[in-house]
């Protein structure tokens, strides 16, 4: 995965929630743009998770972003 296409799905407006599917099986989900932040080089992806847990990512383990709703309208 590129961080050119996380910046699509982190920037899309409306914002819609995503899974981040890695290499090694887990999934992240991103409930809301403010609970995601990158490095602007690319390469680290953090994640703010529920009760302030966060998890650090590398960007090229990605295989897969899977939008989880339709934006109200």
């Amino acid at each position: 995965m590129t961080i050119e296409t996380m910046r699509e799905f982190y920037e899309a407006r409306p914002f819609r929630p995503f899974t981040l599917h890695l290499a090694d099986g887990r999934n992240v989900t991103v409930q809301h743009p403010e609970f995601m932040a990158y490095h602007p080089e690319g390469g680290t992806l953090v994640v703010f998770q529920p009760g302030g847990a966060l998890k650090i990512l590398d960007v090229n383990l990605i295989t897969e972003i899977e939008t989880l709703s339709q934006p109200r309208g």
